[in-house]
């Protein structure tokens, strides 16, 4: 398939491809605005697209289901499913009549019902897909990418890219709608000064495991409030959680997630960081460098078709490691460090981790701001931006 476009390939697009020849329907789940519907248009441009975004779209759709999908008896391109899932058992039902591989291709932003109703229609009859934001590969076919604070408040949103967008003017826009429709779709929020001072604390705390109370106290809402309000964040792809590591490891205190952003870029212009002089300086600069790389790391998974297996650790004696990825029964411990000067300190964390009793453990990996690739006693030190594709390189034993 030819893509005769100037808008890149993304790297899912193999994946997608693979998922169409095996499954009758794919779904592919993401933020808004992470290039869902320019992805399925590329890869599938001879099937007809509906986006149920679209009110007349939507309303001919609800009126009559069955003569609306008649227009895609052989299959199609449905946008945004979420605003419409009723449609899925519709669709189970003209899928279960054929063997047909590859029949509709659906997305969606915001799942919390979405899964719910793809579990009960359509299990064992699509494949699941993410599509997150750009990643560093990815960005690097537009631009060589030198400055990692540049890109920190730049984020990985393809339109920034592609059409050579303001950052600040694309993600107050991206604020206003996201917040005005899609999170009054999924929950009642009366005061949305509340709810955005609320994004803006929880950008400060990226990279933290977040208490629930002590947010509450700051924003002025109560622990069961934040909680919603972070599930929905969560659900529509907004934050992610990295999860606290368990295994059979002693004396485990921190049972609560650390806290991420899915486009970094969010959280600067959230914090009102808007160069790459001030990324660079900020108190939060380890932390937005930390979120920049654990989100790429996942993103090159997902890419992969891969759900990954990522983790913090953190012992009773505030003894830390960033993030370990489980691949395949391994365990690599990675320490990200925005400085671009190598210190031993950063292995040796590394090394005390080695010691516990944690198995299948390999030497894992440094990844800082620092030029040289190098090894120290059997862990890389490595540059994120100089890495070709970051889960492979992390994960091949």
């Amino acid at each position: 398939m030819l893509y005769h476009h100037i808008m890149i390939a993304r790297d899912i697009a193999q994946g997608l491809m693979r998922s169409a020849a095996e499954y009758p329907v794919v779904t592919i789940l993401g933020p808004r605005q992470s290039g869902k519907t320019t992805l399925t248009r590329m890869t599938f441009p001879e099937m007809p697209y509906f986006s149920l975004e679209d009110p007349d779209v939507r309303m001919a759709a609800e009126a009559d289901p069955r003569g609306f999908l008649a227009q895609m008896e052989g299959g199609g391109i449905l946008d945004e499913i979420q605003r419409l899932p009723v449609l899925l058992s519709y669709i189970q039902g003209m899928v279960d009549t054929t063997a047909k591989r590859g029949r509709f291709i659906l997305t969606g932003s915001h799942q919390p019902q979405l899964h719910e109703a793809i579990s009960q229609s359509l299990a064992g009859r699509t494949a699941m897909l993410a599509l997150w934001p750009f990643s560093l590969r990815e960005v690097r076919r537009y631009d060589s990418v030198r400055d990692p604070f540049d890109l920190i408040c730049r984020g990985f949103f393809p339109r920034l890219h592609e059409e050579c967008l303001e950052p600040r003017r694309f993600f107050n826009g991206y604020l206003q709608t996201y917040v005005e429709r899609d999170v009054r779709a999924l929950i009642q929020v009366r005061d949305l000064s509340l709810f955005q001072k609320f994004l803006t604390l929880l950008a400060g705390r990226v990279g933290q495991v977040v208490n629930l109370a002590s947010l509450g106290n700051d924003v002025g809402a109560s622990a069961t409030t934040i909680r919603n309000w972070l599930s929905v964040l969560k659900a529509s792809y907004v934050v992610f959680e990295l999860p606290p590591f368990f295994e059979n490891v002693q004396k485990r205190v921190i049972k609560s997630p650390k806290i991420y952003f899915t486009d970094v870029g969010l959280a600067a212009f959230l914090l009102g960081i808007h160069t790459a002089e001030q990324a660079s300086r900020d108190p939060l600069r380890g932390s937005l460098y930390e979120n920049f790389v654990i989100a790429d790391i996942v993103k090159s998974a997902l890419n992969r078709g891969i759900r990954p297996e990522v983790y913090f650790f953190r012992d009773s004696h505030g003894n830390e490691i960033d993030l370990l990825v489980r691949e395949k029964g391994n365990v690599t411990p990675v320490e990200i460090k925005s400085a671009a000067t190598f210190s031993t300190d950063f292995v040796k964390r590394l090394e005390w981790f080695q010691t516990l009793d944690v198995k299948r453990v390999l030497p894992g990996a440094v990844l800082y701001g620092g030029e040289q690739p190098f090894n120290v006693r059997g862990a890389r030190i490595l540059n994120p931006l100089g890495v070709d594709d970051i889960w492979q390189t992390l994960t091949a034993p």
